[in-house]
């Protein structure tokens, strides 16, 4: 199917809001995927053909992040391997599964993660002077990037809500930190999603492109934003979009 230019300039921008928000918190995917189906997108293509715009702007906030100084690097790799693998098995149950059965788990998950930045403040805002942990000293963490990585590639949008509990909870980083780290971890399930998804023919080249060309600017945009915020207004930014993520779930 052929969108038309009005279609297009409105993923174009679409794209734009979802890069700043990802940077920020996540739920990005939350304002596409409706779209796209509502333009006639079917569920399975929308879910493939938008990881395209994800990927490009995991790479340009990544690259905000590192410039700015807000990556830390020294246990990436215990970060990255579950998120990997659980990315890899997501993408494969997904592109034979149907979309709409995650709809009842998009919800729980969201709504979990606002009542948790909500009454949980001090495990997303640590006091200053506070040192992450690696992998390794909370080896339950592994589980729940695991965990991640499944749910990233099963269905990219809240995914970001997901994991900042993990990285910031479990492994104690700061927001900002945790959210160069999200980032990170997006590029990497992104990758292995978006490979099983084009194998399965069900990526949409022209979609994904505008959304790309549009996501990178927003991640562009959000870097600087969020290197510039407050932990604790971060922490309200995941509170406010987590609860607008779940009400859009619900009018779709």
């Amino acid at each position: 199917m052929d969108l038309n230019v009005y279609q297009y300039l409105l993923l174009a921008a679409l794209g734009v809001a979802a890069g700043v928000i990802n940077m920020m918190a996540g739920g990005g995917s939350n304002l596409i995927l409706p779209v796209l189906m509502m333009f006639g997108v079917p569920a399975d293509i929308a879910n493939g053909s938008n990881r395209v715009g994800v990927l490009l702007q995991s790479v340009s906030g990544l690259q905000g992040f590192r410039h700015a100084g807000k990556l830390p690097t020294q246990d990436l790799p215990a970060i990255l391997w579950p998120t990997l693998i659980g990315g890899l098995f997501g993408a494969l149950v997904a592109s034979f599964a149907p979309v709409a059965v995650l709809k009842p788990m998009l919800l729980i998950t969201m709504l979990s993660v606002a009542a948790f930045a909500f009454f949980k403040r001090s495990a997303l805002v640590h006091p200053s002077g506070t040192l992450p942990i690696t992998v390794a000293e909370n080896p339950k963490s592994r589980i729940g990037l695991w965990l991640v990585g499944v749910y990233g590639g099963f269905v990219q949008a809240g995914a970001g809500f997901v994991m900042l509990p993990v990285l910031a909870g479990m492994l104690r980083y700061d927001l900002v930190r945790a959210n160069a780290l999200k980032v990170c971890c997006t590029l990497g399930f992104t990758l292995v999603s978006l490979a099983v998804f084009i194998w399965r023919g069900q990526v949409w080249w022209d979609i994904g492109l505008v959304l790309a060309a549009g996501s990178i600017i927003g991640a562009k945009i959000g870097v600087k934003t969020t290197v510039k915020l407050k932990p604790n207004t971060l922490r309200w930014i995941l509170f406010v979009m987590t609860l607008v993520a779940v009400v859009m779930a619900l009018i779709n």
